[in-house]
């Protein structure tokens, strides 16, 4: 993607855009045993230079989803991710020139699965660690706090964390993502039988390749199973 913002195409976008409402999104990767975010180097405006969260304005004949989609698709190259809805941010000072809501998203990714690159009104765009993100622009930091919290309950009810790992994954680094979400520390042996006590993992006849340590059994998530069980009264607490 060209990194060149054009003039004319902004000026039509901006046209087109509800001048007064906007979308901002905390994405979400693992990698490493380390929970990340995504964040952009703006690339004009008053806040060129500076680092916040992908977002930008919502065109008036699109929804706020498919906005959220679309602009994650522009700045980053980002695609049929999950994403979900947090809450909207209406501070009247949240934007220095005039009044302007957002509609904050959190998206969940696995890394390995895309190559980020910046684009359209991005100069860049890179993951830092959750423990070391750096002053961003507006609100942009309560929003990632709120965010971060929202996902701690979501992962305690529902099994979403599983689009933050690869397809093949180990127990040990199943539990070591409950560990950074959550941020506690956890019995391997306790997180193992219960984990598994819940029938939502599919265990594979492989093991992991190229490890200095003793190869590890992988599993999978499978969402048909997650469906079938909570349609019978299945009900995931972790």
């Amino acid at each position: 993607m060209d990194n060149k913002v054009d003039a004319e195409s902004v000026a039509k976008s901006e046209q087109n855009a509800m001048n007064a409402i906007t979308i901002d999104c905390v994405v979400f990767g693992f990698d490493e045993g380390s929970l990340e975010v995504l964040l952009v180097q703006h690339a004009e405006g008053i806040s060129k230079g500076k680092w916040g969260l992908p977002g930008g304005w919502i065109y008036k004949k699109e929804s706020t989803d498919s906005a959220a989609h679309r602009l994650l698709n522009e700045l980053t190259g980002l695609d049929n991710i999950y994403l979900e809805q947090l809450k909207a941010f209406g501070d009247p000072d949240r934007f220095p020139l005039r009044r302007v809501i957002t509609i904050g998203y959190y998206a969940l990714v696995k890394r390995e699965d895309y190559n980020i690159k910046a684009g359209f009104t991005a100069s860049d765009a890179k993951w830092y660690k959750i423990n070391s993100i750096p002053d961003l622009i507006y609100d942009h930091n309560e929003i990632l706090s709120y965010s971060i919290q929202n996902l701690r309950n979501r992962v305690r009810q529902a099994p979403i964390g599983f689009n933050l790992l690869p397809e093949k994954f180990t127990l040990l680094q199943l539990m070591h993502l409950y560990e950074e979400i959550l941020g506690i520390e956890m019995d391997k042996s306790n997180f193992r039988r219960k984990i598994l006590h819940m029938k939502l993992l599919v265990a594979l006849d492989e093991k992991q390749q190229d490890v200095s340590h003793r190869a590890a059994k992988l599993y999978k998530f499978d969402p048909d199973i997650y469906k079938k069980l909570t349609e019978k009264g299945f009900n995931f607490e972790f």
